[in-house]
């Protein structure tokens, strides 16, 4: 048996694919937000690399200053500690040199430019300045001479140069790093909104999806649990849902199916044993009516021309003979009594309307009858509110110690609308053996509803709907109304 595509592309992997692609957006942008937060580290680190690039630079610069400055104060003084800065600045310059080309390192470009100031710093004090502050020792004048000034000068100007390119290069570089930590930061901030914004976007859609897929079809399918727990078995919901959502939907149609059909062969079973029950009700009846009621006539009259021929000298035979006409009377009324319980002809020769007139006269409480049936019904609608008429007016009578019953009887709209009234004890309840249950049998065996209203001390109150189905051969109209049997 194929399998249905829902069932292959089912919920379950739809949230895995839902699932997977939020975890993927999600993972994108933390992978470009870390990555984005490494270059920024990595930034920082030149970037602090690079102010100590230009501190040591700055630093070198100035020892090469202070190195011309003391060597001039000295030449022109002739002073001896003028020289002292000199000095110090020639020892702390290789220090300061070496640090520079370590820190600038990984950029040939700006290693080359510290090793050009390096050596030129280095020739101007080996070639110059000690050179010159050698000479002002033995002779200042020779120091003083415009050659020798303008040797300095070109020297330290190139020398300058150099630290100029340098500390501009330097400055370009650092600002092409805040450039790109810029960039990165902005990258980290766009990374950010983009996932935070997409899986906000992604989880609404994925909410949606589920509400529309899930949530809504089970709120149907609940819905109509409720309508099927009520007894509206001929509840449905659209098949509409997907994967598992449309196997449980299509189970609960199923179930409300079978379970509206198991109702529907109930009914039919019910109804079946009711029609059973009164059809044995009427073969009985008229069995009793047909045979041993008429012959126990037979044998009151029999009895009877015995007892009227009985000689006037046998007074003790005609009385026994009396006796025995008149217990078979009883007997007779007792029978016909019971033939009535059990079926009354009446009813089947008369109608509703008779029988329930003849039960009326019968009935131990007083009745309050109207019957508004101008024709025949069908037979099993006729039986049922006869019998559930009978029922209740025994209930009042025997359980409710009414003094007085209403009974009305009404065929409109296709049903036959029955009301039982009385004004006894109340508290009827189903099972509490009051025979609500078997009326109740009987009235839904016909597809009918009764309603029970007996609070306590405020009498019973029954309302009973029958629907009419004509059948096929059964007399309309009401026939005569033959008296009461009894």
């Amino acid at each position: 048996m194929s399998q249905r595509p829902e069932h292959r592309g089912g919920l379950t992997g739809r949230m895995l694919i839902a699932s997977g692609l939020l975890a993927l957006l999600i993972g994108a942008a933390f992978a470009v937000l870390l990555s984005s937060v490494a270059d920024l580290r990595a930034l920082e680190r030149r970037a602090r690399r690079s102010e100590e690039v230009l501190s040591v630079a700055n630093l070198l610069e100035r020892q090469v200053v202070d190195l011309e400055t003391s060597q001039r104060g000295f030449i022109i003084t002739g002073e001896d500690r003028f020289l002292d800065p000199w000095r110090r600045a020639q020892l702390a310059f290789p220090g300061e040199a070496a640090t520079l080309e370590r820190l600038v390192g990984s950029d040939p470009e700006q290693q080359a430019r510290a090793r050009r100031i390096v050596e030129a710093a280095r020739s101007y004090v080996r070639d110059y300045s000690i050179p010159l502050v050698a000479t002002a020792r033995r002779d200042r004048a020779a120091a003083q001479t415009e050659a020798a000034t303008d040797e300095g000068a070109r020297r330290m100007d190139a020398i300058r140069d150099e630290f100029t390119r340098f500390l501009v290069a330097e400055r370009g570089l650092a600002a092409a790093r805040e450039r790109r930590s810029d960039a990165a930061a902005e990258r980290a901030i766009a990374a950010a909104a983009f996932g935070l914004g997409g899986s906000i976007l992604l989880i609404a859609l994925f909410a949606g999806y589920l509400t529309r897929a899930i949530v809504q079809p089970v709120r149907r399918t609940a819905a109509m649990a409720d309508r099927l727990a009520a007894g509206d078995l001929g509840a449905r919901t659209a098949e509409q849902g997907v994967g598992e959502i449309g196997v449980l939907e299509r189970s609960f149609n199923a179930m409300a199916g079978s379970l509206e059909q198991s109702r529907e062969e109930l009914a039919a079973s019910r109804a079946r044993i009711v029609a059973a029950g009164d059809q044995a009700r009427r073969r009985i009846e008229r069995d009793l009516h047909d045979g041993t009621q008429q012959r126990l006539v037979s044998l009151v009259l029999d009895l009877r021309t015995a007892e009227a021929a009985v000689p006037p000298e046998r007074p003790e035979l005609r009385a026994q003979l009396a006796r025995v006409a008149d217990g078979l009377t009883g007997a007779l009324e007792e029978l016909r009594e019971l033939s009535r319980g059990i079926h009354p002809a009446i009813l089947s020769e008369g109608g509703l309307a008779p029988a329930l007139k003849a039960l009326a006269r019968r009935s131990a409480v007083p009745v309050e009858l109207e019957v508004d049936v101008q024709a025949r019904l069908p037979e099993p609608v006729e039986v049922a509110a006869y019998y559930v008429i009978s029922e209740a007016l025994a209930n009042a009578a025997k359980h409710a110690h009414a003094s007085v019953a209403q009974v009305e009887a009404e065929a409109r709209d296709g049903l036959l609308h029955l009301s039982v009234r009385d004004d006894g004890v109340g508290g009827a309840a189903p099972g509490g053996g009051s025979g609500l249950v078997g009326l109740a049998d009987r009235v839904e065996a016909l597809g009918g509803t009764i309603e029970v209203h007996s609070p306590a001390g405020q009498g019973t109150s029954l309302q009973i709907d029958l629907p009419i189905h004509a059948e096929r051969g059964r007399p309309t109209a009401a026939g005569p109304v033959p008296g009461d049997p009894g």
